[in-house]
């Protein structure tokens, strides 16, 4: 944290807040169980801060949560939805910014933009996607004492279509963005 400055504190702060806004952002689904965009803006975050900064906002926004300010989804917030049935997918949020802010950084790293760059990228997006569901629907398994595969069943199948899209979304937008935000030495 000491390398940080009071640019990087507020772009953190802020991508904490829209983490926040885009978990009040509920599209119901067919089998009941609703959709938010907090995992978008959990991946925005990683592609257009990097690692460290989309980590350490994601952390803010979780402990938030926790300590009980109302930012989780439908204005929830407290320890008991951070250990409740979807608490893993919450604990994993950090994860999912480090797996995609590093896949970014990677991408970046390669001026030319050449497919191992969009590799890395879209593997980060992946990857983080992945870490999401397992850490998910193992808490919830043996929280609810239901088999892996039913908590998959419940948790994931549904979202799969809805987080393909949300991973396009992030590395289309979230890649375009940085670069306006580097020209501006934003981030």
């Amino acid at each position: 944290m000491k390398n940080l400055s009071v640019q990087d504190l507020c772009i953190i702060a802020i991508f904490a807040a829209i983490i926040a806004v885009m978990a009040q952002i509920i599209i119901p689904m067919p089998l009941g169980v609703p959709m938010t965009l907090q995992t978008l803006a959990i991946m925005l975050a990683g592609v257009m801060l990097g690692a460290k900064k989309a980590l350490i906002s994601t952390i803010l926004y979780v402990l938030l949560g926790a300590v009980g300010a109302p930012v989780f989804a439908g204005f929830a917030g407290g320890f008991g939805i951070v250990l409740g049935p979807t608490g893993g997918f919450i604990m994993s949020f950090p994860l999912l910014a480090l797996a995609v802010g590093i896949g970014a950084e990677k991408s970046n790293k390669n001026p030319n933009r050449t497919p191992i760059a969009s590799l890395y990228l879209w593997g980060g997006l992946t990857i983080g996607v992945l870490f999401n569901y397992l850490c998910g629907v193992v808490y919830y398994s043996i929280y609810t004492s239901n088999s892996l595969l039913t908590s998959f069943i419940a948790c994931v199948l549904i979202f799969i279509p809805t987080d393909i899209l949300k991973i396009a979304i992030a590395g289309l937008l979230g890649i375009k963005i940085r670069s306006l935000l580097l020209k501006q030495n934003m981030v």
